[in-house]
């Protein structure tokens, strides 16, 4: 199996989600993860959707999801040719002062930020490609993971491409 990363534009307006949702759920596809925002025009959000399966599903999702009719742009993004990122809250058992130094200095090494701190717990934030996001919490097994929340990507194609209504 393979990731497929959908870009798409859709109305901003109630209801959308679901009906993109649903429409994965009809054809028996798991999402892997979804991310909705505003974009630079009111009216409209963008989506990226994950999903794994083979090359044929993936060309049939993206029929299916421009038949949508608050769907307005479906793109297949190419990896090669996007930036995908995603952001994870991680919270660590942190109880004695070896814990929190190594802790800093893995939160370091990969570039990450400790946004809180209690007497027996940290939380790192960690924003990148999902590979480095799955690298440290690999690494963070090695304590005691407390509570984990990742948003899902989001993804931009590189340069003047772009996902564009016409």
């Amino acid at each position: 199996m393979k990731t497929f990363i959908f870009g798409t534009l859709v109305e901003h307006k109630p209801g959308v989600l679901q009906k993109v949702s649903n429409m994965f759920r009809q054809r028996n596809f798991n999402i892997e993860s979804i991310t909705v925002g505003p974009t630079e025009r009111e009216d409209v959000a963008r989506m990226t959707i994950t999903m794994k399966g083979e090359e044929e599903d993936a060309v049939q999702l993206e029929k299916q999801l421009r038949k949508l009719i608050d769907v307005l742009e479906v793109k297949l993004l190419d990896p090669s040719e996007t930036v995908v990122r995603e952001l994870a809250l991680v919270k660590v058992r942190a109880d004695d002062w070896r814990a929190r130094s190594d802790l800093v200095n893995w939160a370091n090494i990969f570039r990450s930020r400790i946004v809180d701190v209690s007497p027996d717990a940290i939380m790192i934030e960690i924003t990148g490609a999902p590979s480095k996001i799955d690298a440290f919490l690999e690494l963070m097994k090695r304590f005691e993971l407390l509570e984990i929340s990742r948003t899902g990507i989001t993804a931009m194609e590189r340069g003047l491409n772009r996902i564009g209504l016409k």
